[in-house]
């Protein structure tokens, strides 16, 4: 049943002090940008809270600023705009390759990173990407703003270390040295407007034959968007060959914990997973 209009409350953002305030008074508002996910709980009658703050219209939070050091991106900027973005591109293709999967066109003008990211979910097409890049989030309330490494933000299930007076307003992306080697796969039903079973996003940086640094992070195979460490290590120091393609799925399968539910089964998650990244490094 389609949830009763006059039940609900949103206002429109004028600026970022605005919204703070709304957010910080007393825990009932919520910011809505994009509202692609928002809009199907209001069509199932699921929406909960009744109080909304747009910030869509927020030009602070719709500009992507390059620095020397970081590459800065706002909270409501939309896919459209990350796939469009030369300095993305060029310096974090596994962001564009995800903005491309979520949706289609008119999922892609509407829906916002940030969104993508507060919405919490394991599945999150942009996650997997934000994790590999080492991205850090820039949250901010009425006393101030923080930053916290994104792959400390989730803590379990639509759980996330961000207080309900708090606004994530950017996404900043360390920009790489050269030589790193990226790959990513996301595995769904269809080819596009999709929800993945599995998504993956695999940086690796070679020194001669050996790998010097890997970077490897999952959606859809936790209760969070997982950077797999154990992988990671498996795979730092050693020449890529059958015997670390092997030690390094292996450990990926030992640090994963997939479901089964109505996309997939937990034992077809896991084999693709391996399977994922075996593909990248050339196993068979």
């Amino acid at each position: 049943m389609r949830s009763f209009t006059p039940d609900f409350e949103l206002v429109t953002a004028t600026d970022l002090p605005f919204v703070l305030d709304l957010l910080g008074r007393d825990g009932k508002w919520r910011p809505i940008a994009g509202g692609t996910d928002l809009m199907v709980l209001f069509n199932a009658g699921k929406l909960s809270h009744r109080r909304y703050v747009s910030i869509r219209r927020m030009p602070e939070l719709r500009t992507i600023s390059a620095a020397e050091d970081y590459v800065s991106i706002g909270a409501a900027v939309t896919y459209s705009q990350i796939r469009r973005d030369a300095a993305l591109r060029a310096q974090f293709p596994l962001l564009c390759a995800a903005a491309s999967w979520t949706g289609g066109v008119s999922n892609q003008n509407r829906g916002t990173l940030g969104g993508n990211i507060a919405n919490a979910s394991p599945a999150a097409d942009s996650a997997p990407a934000l994790l590999t890049y080492n991205a850090e989030l820039e949250l901010a309330s009425r006393e101030g703003s923080r930053r916290i490494p994104y792959r400390d933000f989730h803590t379990g299930y639509k759980a996330m270390r961000m207080r309900l007076d708090e606004l994530l307003v950017r996404v900043h992306l360390p920009v790489r040295e050269n030589g790193w080697r990226d790959y990513s796969r996301k595995v769904g039903t269809r080819r596009a407007q999709s929800i993945s079973k599995v998504c993956l996003a695999v940086s690796v940086k070679l020194v001669g034959e050996v790998v010097d640094d890997a970077r490897i992070a999952m959606g859809s195979i936790a209760p969070i968007p997982l950077r797999c460490v154990a992988a990671e290590g498996a795979l730092r120091g050693q020449r890529i060959n059958k015997a670390s393609i092997d030690a390094a799925c292996a450990a990926l399968s030992a640090e994963i914990s997939p479901i089964s539910d109505v996309r997939s089964t937990a034992e077809y998650r896991s084999r693709v997973a391996a399977n994922l990244l075996a593909e990248f490094l050339g196993g068979p």
